[in-house]
């Protein structure tokens, strides 16, 4: 099944306003997002984009509107209500946010102890270790400690804590930021692979337009507080609104153009070769 072909909605949001005293971030706010598909999420500084994320998850209580994911309201759980549902999904903060006196193996089991308190100790160093690999990770970085890690790596340890209940929506902020480009590219095409291995649903902000275009099967604009825009990165370009027209055609976005239409070329060039090797053999 394609990705969002089921139709079925997993995060729906309505009428949604977030403030700061006298700033107001989201006014009105509506989105959608369909089971399967890697969403991406896309705005100006100050448009909201981690707040938006942060309501949905429960760490930031909006004003008003309504939020519901697996069609249930996630805005004022009972606890026994957002435990049930917080078992669904697996975050990746901004930098990993992972804790600093725990090794990665620790870090991953977070969640294990905190929703199943009874599993064997044996066990969750298993699902640790499977964990870390998973998600690109050599096995001996389990005992290490964050400030053991590169950048990179301490992304993906803070993936692998995410993934440790095998989530059905993952969310992710801002994934790649820091990372050079082969290391944010490495990162997109796990992120592409897990969602087709795990049948993920995926909720992604990021400013990266490589991401954007190589991965997103849909993206949200984010801007006046609100949703804007919501297409593939097709049907976006078609729209004359300046920041969308600035963001996707200036220089970088040119550029992320040019390196996918590359890509696909190289890829249908090897296919072809493929296929004339199959028919001479």
């Amino acid at each position: 099944m394609s990705p969002g072909a089921s139709g079925e909605t997993v995060i729906c949001v309505r009428g949604l306003k977030n403030s700061f005293g006298e700033q107001i971030v989201h006014d009105g706010l509506d989105l959608d997002v369909k089971r399967g598909e890697i969403f991406g999420v896309v705005g100006g500084s100050g448009t909201g984009k981690s707040v938006l994320m942060r309501s949905i998850i429960g760490l930031q209580v909006p004003d008003e509107g309504e939020i519901t994911v697996f069609g249930e309201n996630t805005v004022n759980l009972d606890e026994n209500e957002a435990v049930n549902i917080r078992k669904r999904w697996g975050v990746l903060f901004q930098g990993g946010a992972l804790f600093s006196t725990l090794t990665v193996a620790e870090n991953t089991q977070v969640p294990l102890r905190e929703f199943y308190p009874g599993l064997d100790q044996a066990l969750l160093d298993e699902i640790a270790a499977y964990k870390v690999v998973m998600t690109g990770l050599p096995a001996d970085a389990g005992p290490k400690f964050p400030a053991e890690l590169s950048g990179g790596m301490r992304k993906r340890a803070g993936l692998a804590r995410a993934l440790a209940l095998d989530p059905e929506l993952l969310f992710l902020d801002e994934p790649t930021a820091g990372l050079d480009p082969i290391g944010a590219a490495a990162f997109d095409e796990l992120i592409a692979s897990l969602q087709q291995t795990m049948g993920l649903t995926v909720f992604l902000i990021t400013h990266d337009l490589d991401t954007l275009y190589a991965i997103c099967d849909r993206v949200a604009v984010l801007a006046d507080q609100k949703v804007i825009a919501v297409g593939t990165i097709d049907e976006l370009l078609a729209l004359d609104h300046p920041w969308i027209q600035e963001y996707f055609r200036g220089p970088r976005g040119r550029a992320a153009t040019a390196t996918l239409e590359h890509k696909q070329h190289a890829e249908q060039a090897a296919k072809r070769a493929t296929e004339h090797t199959g028919a001479e053999d």
